[in-house]
């Protein structure tokens, strides 16, 4: 079955950085594009960043171009997110998704 299992979470002060990996089993990883969402309180799940199955293309929300990156290890069945200048409005739960699986999602919390 497929599993995605978030990690990385945590707090960081504002204009620090952290990586969120996803390690995924159950299908053919390089087969599919790979995205990061998040929830933050009271707001709807928003797509943060996606990747095709081959590194190339990439897909960025607005708020997040040019402070995140995603890429991936297809070696190693897992998609990371690379965040640095975090804002206080990036609190959220981060979720890994594959087509309509997803994972537990990881806290990150960006606060003084």
């Amino acid at each position: 079955q497929v599993q995605l299992v978030e990690s990385g979470g945590g707090l960081v002060q504002p204009g620090g950085s952290l990586r969120l990996s996803c390690v995924a089993s159950g299908f053919i990883f390089n087969r599919y594009t790979m995205n990061w969402y998040r929830q933050a309180p009271g707001k709807e799940r928003e797509l943060v960043a996606g990747i095709s199955p081959l590194f190339t293309p990439t897909k960025y929300a607005e708020s997040v171009k040019g402070r995140f990156t995603i890429s991936r290890d297809n070696a190693k069945n897992t998609v990371y997110l690379q965040m640095s200048s975090l804002k206080s409005e990036d609190t959220a739960v981060y979720y890994c998704a594959m087509g309509t699986y997803w994972g537990q999602g990881t806290q990150v919390t960006v606060s003084s």
